[in-house]
């Protein structure tokens, strides 16, 4: 499909992400209830989501589940049959409210559009009202995502520790194999996995340059690995992977100083240096006070080393981290769980994800 969507981008016929969109089109089931939840969709401050209600009667206050789904700020729903069985799941298995969010996706919208989106529907979520209104108890609320859904979840815990307005503290938060900076693109990982099956390193740097821009000369940039600029030289201490990666997956690789490029391509488009945009670009005071965290990782992804790093900078801020690396698994791994799809690594890291939950939330 990869090849496809740059035919079409090239002739002209279709933008490479709108061709990659039909995977998520053919993928989507309707909101269908079960013996288990009713699933239905709405909106949530303007917002649509797709909502997740345990059908048994409640003992008591219920947990509750804010999810933001993948695919690179691009393409994905919260629709898509993997994403609908794994809030299905967890609703279930968790008795657990799961919100499901699907924020507007480039290239039609931009950063930080995404950002808002999954920001405003928390913090609507997170409402005294609306948490009693669907029996949540305020104290055992989560957000997570995985992969561009992780970047999301990421940013919104943070900058929610920074709103005043918002009184319900999350009780949890789980990034899956997440993307969480712009500033280095040539990790380890990124060079072990640049020719990667589910996402090589090309696809993920059109992700990130698409988040911001149609501009191809941001693509360009990233894509040699030049696009930060001198001035903004300081940042790349929160991304050193000399100093944050352990031993073991340094591999052979040797660090190099970063070269900068044009300042013009962070004035025209300044997202990529945001914390909202890059949560490991946060200052380390602004990890103090984040909850508990659970982070997959997985060896065989371009965006495995982003997950380790923010590990090692949680922890140094005293942030109590369980980091589950999955070294037999790829990105995108959580979400082959059914036929014919299925693969036991994908149902081996869902059950995980689910234990740490019910543990935690």
């Amino acid at each position: 499909m990869e090849t496809e969507a740059e035919v079409a981008d090239r002739l002209g016929l279709m933008h490479y992400m709108e061709v990659m969109r039909l995977i998520t089109i053919a993928e989507h089931v309707a909101p269908t209830s079960d013996e288990n939840v009713t699933v239905t969709d709405t909106e949530f401050s303007n917002v649509a989501v797709r909502l997740y209600l345990p059908r048994k009667p409640a003992s008591g206050l219920r947990r509750a589940v804010i999810y933001f789904h993948g695919g690179g700020w691009c393409v994905g729903q919260a629709g898509m049959k993997s994403y609908d069985l794994l809030s299905r799941w967890t609703s279930s298995q968790l008795d657990a409210v799961v919100v499901s969010v699907n924020y507007r996706l480039a290239p039609k919208y931009h950063f930080p559009v995404q950002f808002e989106d999954v920001y405003s529907v928390t913090k609507f979520f997170l409402q005294s009202s609306v948490l009693s209104q669907y029996g949540v108890d305020p104290n055992r609320v989560c957000v997570a995502g995985d992969s561009a859904g992780g970047n999301l979840a990421a940013a919104v815990v943070q900058k929610l520790l920074e709103d005043s307005e918002v009184t319900t503290r999350i009780r949890a938060h789980v990034l899956l194999y997440p993307a969480l900076q712009t500033l280095d693109l040539n990790l380890p990982s990124y060079q072990q996995n640049e020719n990667g099956l589910i996402l090589p390193k090309s696809l993920m740097v059109r992700f990130w340059s698409e988040y911001f821009t149609t501009d191809s000369s941001l693509r360009e940039a990233m894509t040699s690995n030049r696009h930060v600029p001198a001035e903004s030289g300081h940042l790349f201490q929160f991304v050193n992977w000399s100093n944050l990666l352990p031993e073991e997956m340094k591999k052979d690789y040797v660090y190099t100083s970063p070269v900068f490029g044009s300042s013009k391509l962070a004035k025209k488009y300044p997202g990529f240096l945001d914390p909202r945009a890059a949560p490991l670009l946060a200052e380390d005071a602004r990890l103090h006070g984040l909850p508990p965290t659970y982070v997959l990782t997985c060896e065989y992804d371009v965006l495995r080393d982003d997950g380790v790093m923010y590990v090692s900078r949680l922890r140094a801020a005293g942030v109590r981290v369980t980091h589950d690396h999955a070294k037999d698994a790829f990105h995108g791994a959580l979400m082959f769980v059914s036929s014919p799809t299925s693969l036991p690594v994908g149902n081996r890291l869902r059950n995980r994800y689910i234990a740490w939950l019910n543990e935690n939330l």
